[in-house]
């Protein structure tokens, strides 16, 4: 190992001597360096990319506070997982490029805080992990005079972050995939046929039919690797880490305020936010654990203890990762495969019913006048129901609020009776667009454009 110096804004320096690679949740034995995990996503034996190992930076947890940036926390945390590669320099301007923004930890009351991920210039969480995917990616490649293309497939919020991120840079280009009629927020700068670095794709066929056709190509590894392809999703790890600047940033406002224990409540989503905070909690993060509507594969058995029922299919049995449509139960698991029964006691899931998060949701409004979506009223309504166990421990919760509310208008106003404005940055994002090019049909017709733009 070697000393490492991380830079956290102006308090100075603290060194470490600390080491991150990277391995697959299919095999322990191989690991790579971050950069190669970022670049070529998805492992040859059909698992994600997972840490292969923490560090201890409790000490550098304990300088942080209500002062200390989001940008320098992650310029920080990117010390510590690319130090090899990077210096501590190169991942301080890496932070500063991706994060003009920050999130918001709003105090609702002695018990209960907010963090609102929506701050960015969409409106939606994704704007934190791609616009760090884009920055480091952006960095690696100047680095190695080489270039990338993000193949992916969207609901109509992904690709309207990527063409916001993507305005100006150099080396990355991206094709997304969308059915026909469903592209939104573009402008004509943005195309690659008007100079830009977005191809959108519009295909004669449902979302499934994108997926399987996005599917296909990445299971050719040799034309994925002759084109550079990556995805943009959290399949790829350098989407996913920076998920978990979230809980650090949460714990430098709350450090002052609270004294108990720690706990999220947040929508299960695709797992990721819960795994990145796991990341943060194997980082020496204080953090007591996730309180989180149950889903078919996240829930509770008959003693009311967390069970993850993936883990019953071993893993050499299971498909490979998807890397369209990733689930992140699988680096779930692997967080706990040490000790499985540890994951009782990190994560709550609830099971809840649509009047419990509706009536959550009346609360929230009622209470501190917080419009809330269905995704931030029900990860309330998880907290509700363990009351008594943060009670108990004189706990505070922290409820994650991804996306702006004005994106879930139909529900809020259904549930409250009015609903909030739309700012214009978001209501751009949401502006259907007509391409007035050809849709495609095939799967050769997709690798035929991927290959076109590489040429």
């Amino acid at each position: 190992m070697k000393n490492v110096y991380i830079l956290i804004g102006n308090i100075g320096l603290l060194c470490y001597s600390i080491t991150m690679r990277f391995t697959s949740t299919r095999n322990k034995v191989d690991t790579v360096g971050f950069s190669q995990a970022v670049l070529d996503c998805m492992p040859a034996d059909g698992g994600y990319y997972v840490p292969a190992d923490t560090e201890d930076l409790r000490r550098w947890i304990l300088y942080t506070d209500e002062n200390t940036t989001f940008a320098s926390i992650a310029g920080a945390l990117t010390s510590a997982f690319i130090k090899d590669e990077f210096s501590p320099i190169i991942c301080e301007t890496i932070a500063t490029k991706a994060f003009p923004f920050e999130p918001v930890v709003r105090q609702l009351d002695d018990t209960y805080f907010m963090l609102e991920l929506f701050h960015g210039p969409t409106g939606y969480h994704r704007d934190f992990g791609i616009s760090y995917l884009v920055a480091c990616l952006e960095t690696m490649l100047q680095m190695r005079d080489s270039t990338a293309v993000f193949l992916s497939v969207t609901r109509a919020e992904l690709g309207s972050v990527l063409a916001h991120e993507l305005r100006d840079k150099k080396r990355i280009k991206a094709v997304v995939v969308y059915p026909k009629g469903t592209v939104h927020g573009m402008q004509e700068s943005d195309y690659i046929w008007n100079g830009g670095n977005i191809y959108p794709v519009e295909i004669e066929g449902s979302e499934a039919d994108c997926h399987a056709f996005v599917r296909s190509i990445f299971s050719d590894h040799d034309f994925v690797a002759a084109n550079r392809l990556t995805v943009a999703n959290t399949a790829n790890i350098g989407r996913l880490l920076p998920q978990a600047f979230f809980y650090p940033f949460a714990f430098s406002r709350l450090k002052n305020k609270t004294a108990g224990d720690i706990y999220y409540a947040l929508a299960p989503g695709n797992y990721s936010n819960i795994v990145a905070g796991l990341y943060s909690w194997q980082f020496a993060l204080p953090l007591n654990g996730f309180l989180t509507p149950a889903t078919d594969a996240l829930t509770v058995d008959t003693m009311g203890n967390c069970v993850l029922l993936d883990s019953v299919v071993p893993l050499n049995k299971r498909q490979s990762a998807d890397p369209t449509d990733p689930s992140n139960l699988e680096r779930l698991e692997d967080v706990f495969s040490a000790n499985k029964l540890m994951m009782r006691n990190f994560i709550y899931p609830v099971k809840l019913t649509d009047d419990m998060a509706d009536s959550a949701a009346k609360e929230l409004f009622m209470k501190y006048h917080i419009y809330a979506d269905r995704h931030t009223a029900r990860a309330y309504a998880a907290a509700k129901a363990n009351d008594a166990m943060i009670k108990e421990d004189t706990g505070a919760v922290v409820v994650v609020a991804r996306d702006h509310p004005s994106l879930s208008a139909d529900y809020i106003r259904h549930t409250l009776g009015e609903a909030p404005e739309m700012p214009e940055n978001i209501n751009a994002v949401l502006r259907p667009v007509l391409l007035n090019r050809p849709t495609i049909k095939t799967v050769q017709e997709l690798r035929n454009i991927i290959s076109g733009i590489n040429n």
